[in-house]
């Protein structure tokens, strides 16, 4: 969490800086026209997955000429303000167009910091949900209903609860998984993963094409409309 003491107003003239990619691979992607394919209607054709490291969730067209990695605990208040009232609408609208491929690292130090185990649990619900195709849905979910902060209201009967609203992902397998915490191994690895990479800023931080979003333009996640201004200055 990183609660924004700065003010909202950016240097727009700094979105104008160019951002290299990661070596050749998103060369070559960036190279294909999305434009040739149909954009997703909903985020429940959206195409999820695993990464292969086994860390984070990638939502989105494979071959979608950016990448955006975003770092959210779910506890985090902050996170919630991007993705109700921010520039999570920019985000979500360039996926479903297929402009960008989200990466989600699902960062559970604030359990650490505040007690209890909510930002755990959610991390490993919403990697029960991605096992049964729901993951952006279920994201969209807990995030509409997110409880305190400091309430560690992600609970075992809150999940599974949020987890009614999403038609489809109910059943002994997802509910096993919740109570379980099936996926405790990864909630770990994801954590690991947020701490080496952007432990040091907080929670929400985004990298585009690997690169970090500079501080000094990080108001543009809670603007809506200059996020996809950014982005689109880095295509």
């Amino acid at each position: 969490m990183r609660r924004r003491a700065w003010l909202v107003p950016v240097a727009l003239a700094m979105l104008g800086l160019s951002v290299s990619g990661c070596g050749d691979a998103w060369e070559a992607a960036r190279r294909e026209s999305a434009a040739a394919r149909s954009v997703y209607a909903s985020a429940d054709e959206l195409p999820e997955k695993l990464s292969e490291d086994g860390t984070t969730i990638v939502v989105g067209d494979p071959r979608a000429p950016m990448v955006v990695r975003l770092y959210e605990d779910m506890r985090c208040p902050v996170c919630e303000e991007f993705e109700l009232r921010g520039s999570s609408t920019d985000l979500r609208a360039l996926t479903l167009k297929r402009k960008v491929r989200t990466e989600y690292v699902l960062a559970s130090f604030l359990d650490d910091r505040m007690g209890g185990n909510g930002s755990k649990k959610a991390a490993n619900a919403l990697r029960a949900a991605l096992a049964q195709g729901k993951f952006a849905q279920y994201h969209a979910v807990l995030f509409e209903n997110q409880p305190e902060e400091a309430v560690d209201g992600y609970n075992d009967e809150f999940l599974l609860r949020m987890a009614s609203q999403v038609p489809g992902l109910r059943g002994p397998a997802f509910d096993s998984s919740v109570k379980e915490m099936k996926y405790a191994a990864f909630v770990t690895a994801a954590q690991k993963s947020y701490h080496a990479s952007a432990g040091n800023r907080g929670t929400p931080s985004m990298d585009v094409n690997c690169r970090p979003v500079p501080d000094d333009v990080r108001g543009v996640l809670f603007v809506r409309g200059l996020l996809k201004i950014y982005l689109d200055s880095k295509s």
